[in-house]
């Protein structure tokens, strides 16, 4: 299901200007007449030079170190995080042939980046959004609600990547006794100390998913192994429900649902 709602989204706009412009220099110089016109008549009028291939392949590289590091896992977040490596490799490729070819391509894609920016997710998601001072008392204040909280950071490709599949998560989820909810921790970086998250740009802790159950810290992805080391995490929806135990979390908590506490009244006589 999840690579036919991809293969959906590939007609969508943004991915096929983005598409045509990170093929645009390599479709030009290897299309035949279109390259006798574009590209100056030399030895390599129709076809890649050395430079030309250097600057190609050490691209590929970059995406792909670039997609692992962030746990870009499908096939849409390793478009989405090429794109922008492919049209600045484009940029170079362009105004090295001609810098009247390169400036219109840069154009083209400040237009595109104004036009059609990155679609976000627009499904239904069931998430409390905390601040600071807020999450250790809503944790606090009914320990019978078991809470599944992602800190995360609004820069942090990982994080990005991550959102939907927690909003979806959420949606699936959600009871009156387990809830989802997110921290911005680079916006509150005191709540990333108090819970051992490292949010520097550099971190391998972005996001972290830390189940709280009777109001304690039960599980966290990624965790630690027995050497004390941090084990790495890919966050895909499969996952997260796995490292959880999100299905008979749900049986549970929905077989045992919150009971009304009944207040006492004092009659008057």
């Amino acid at each position: 299901m999840a690579i036919k709602d991809d293969l959906k989204q590939l007609v969508r706009p943004y991915y096929l200007i983005n598409t045509f412009l990170s093929l645009s220099f390599v479709a030009f110089k290897n299309i035949s007449p279109i390259c006798l016109y574009v590209f100056p008549p030399t030895e390599y009028q129709c076809e890649l030079n050395m430079r030309e291939s250097e600057i190609l392949f050490f691209l590929l590289f970059v995406i792909v170190m670039r997609a692992r590091k962030t746990g870009s896992v499908t096939m849409l977040m390793y478009l989405a995080s090429g794109f922008s490596y492919c049209k600045v490799a484009n940029s170079i490729l362009w105004l090295y042939t001609d810098p009247r070819y390169g400036l219109i391509y840069i154009v083209l894609v400040v237009l595109q980046a104004m036009v059609l920016p990155e679609p976000s997710y627009s499904g239904p998601e069931k998430i409390v959004y905390f601040r600071a001072t807020s999450l250790e008392d809503e944790i606090a204040r009914d320990k019978r609600i078991t809470w599944v909280i992602a800190f995360y950071t609004v820069w942090s490709p990982s994080c990005v990547n991550f959102a939907p599949i927690f909003s979806k998560l959420s949606a699936e989820y959600t009871l009156d006794n387990l809830k989802f909810g997110k921290i911005d921790v680079g916006r509150y970086p005191d709540v990333a100390k108090k819970f051992y998250i490292n949010d520097s740009s550099f971190s391998r802790q972005l996001p972290t998913v830390i189940l709280f159950k009777n109001g304690e810290s039960s599980i966290r992805r990624p965790g630690y192994d027995s050497k004390s080391q941090l084990a790495k995490f890919i966050f895909t929806e499969d996952n997260v429900k796995a490292a959880f135990d999100l299905n008979n979390l749900y049986i549970e908590c929905k077989n045992n649902p919150i009971k009304e506490r009944k207040e006492k009244r004092v009659k008057a006589e």
